[in-house]
């Protein structure tokens, strides 16, 4: 897909660079998240936060097919070894609760809900676009919970509409507040609702159908 003959307006509001946002790291490389209980979303919070506030960030971004060690935290990734949910599908941006979001590319609510629970998205939307007649699936999760009242399925969204905002903990499914992005080819019968991390058998399938987020994004790693 070639990500640049779109046009689309920024996510976060703002263009994402080195100015305003830090790249994070939650691979076991990391070895800071040892000294972390990431069980503890205050304590997590903290952790997150204050690297983005010693870099002067407004912004952290990462994990689009990344190996994390952080989901250890939460049984909805705690399975049988051969099938651990570890690898990520979307990007994450972090940043304080009460950001706001804005649509990307022109289209349309395909479906929404609360995905509730400890370590889950919590309030999710997922936004359907046509891309000359090719449907490319967005999804939106770990929002503020008063962003699905009044949301109906297909309600339009044109590029630079305000869609949402980014949600406090505990009603974002209990994480430090950031936006998990995440773009499918195919949302099979999911609706308001798509895995968004991965084990590794299942990796070769996931990775067809979810591209790079930061095709859209396009903030430019180091």
């Amino acid at each position: 897909m070639n990500w640049n003959s779109l046009n689309f307006s920024p996510i976060m509001g703002e263009k994402l660079t080195h100015d305003n946002t830090l790249s994070l790291d939650f691979t076991a490389g990391n070895q800071a998240l040892e000294t972390v209980n990431l069980s503890d979303t205050s304590e997590f919070d903290r952790f997150v936060f204050a690297q983005l506030e010693e870099a002067g960030k407004k912004y952290g971004i990462g994990g689009y097919l990344e190996k994390r060690a952080i989901y250890r935290r939460s049984d909805n990734f705690l399975t049988e070894a051969e099938a651990y949910r570890n690898i990520h599908l979307g990007v994450d941006v972090w940043t304080r609760a009460g950001a706001p979001v804005f649509v990307p590319l022109a289209g349309k609510v395909h479906s929404f809900q609360d995905n509730s629970g400890f370590g889950n998205y919590g309030a999710t939307i997922i936004l359907q676009h046509d891309l000359g007649g090719k449907p490319l699936f967005s999804l939106y999760g770990h929002l503020a919970l008063r962003d699905l009242d009044g949301l109906e399925v297909g309600k339009e969204f044109r590029p630079g509409d305000l869609l949402c905002h980014v949600g406090p903990f505990p009603e974002n499914g209990d994480w430090p507040p950031h936006l998990h992005f995440q773009l499918m080819w195919d949302l099979g019968d999911y609706w308001g609702d798509y895995p968004g991390v991965a084990a590794e058998k299942d990796l070769e399938f996931y990775q067809e159908n979810c591209p790079d987020p930061n095709g859209l994004l396009r903030f430019r790693y180091k």
